[in-house]
């Protein structure tokens, strides 16, 4: 699959800041998640972490481990979900297919960016294939982001 263009986002809840320094992202795809009611109610007051979690397959599918979404204060403690608990992600069979066959053959990592509300205000996860980058390229990555803002600033300033 092709690598998709930028949609423009809804209301960000949370996001994986650290994802795009340990990582070379390669591919970016929208995700649906299958979430209760208290957890929805949660997320649209901004409260939500991705910065632990990660996705991986289970049973064929692909599932969200490790994302942190606080109890809702306004159900009772018998309503309301499990912050820790596990939450499926709303895929094409062909694109988890796709996803699946990256991880398995190439060594890639699933990993979370965002958790946004789209302009429907259904709650979606940006998921990225990407490779894990060592301590060298990270700094590599750095020296040349700041020569091209350098250069930018250079060219701003003769031309």
């Amino acid at each position: 699959m092709a690598k998709k263009k930028a949609r423009p986002r809804g209301r960000m809840v949370a996001q994986n800041r650290r994802a795009r320094r340990d990582y070379t992202i390669l591919e970016t795809v929208e995700a649906g998640l299958q979430l209760t009611g208290t957890e929805v109610k949660s997320l649209r007051l901004g409260r939500g972490s991705i910065a632990e979690a990660y996705a991986a397959e289970k049973d064929g599918e692909l599932w969200l481990f490790g994302a942190h979404i606080p109890a809702y204060d306004g159900a009772g403690s018998q309503f309301n979900h499990e912050p820790l608990r596990n939450r499926k992600l709303l895929m094409k069979r062909r694109e988890i297919a796709h996803l699946l066959g990256a991880v398995q053959r190439k060594g890639m990592t699933l990993v979370p960016l965002s958790i946004y509300f789209n302009h429907r205000g259904i709650a979606k996860l940006d998921l990225a294939l990407g490779e894990g980058r060592h301590s060298y390229d990270k700094r590599h990555a750095v020296k040349t982001r700041d020569w091209n803002r350098d250069k930018a600033r250079l060219l701003r300033e003769k031309g």
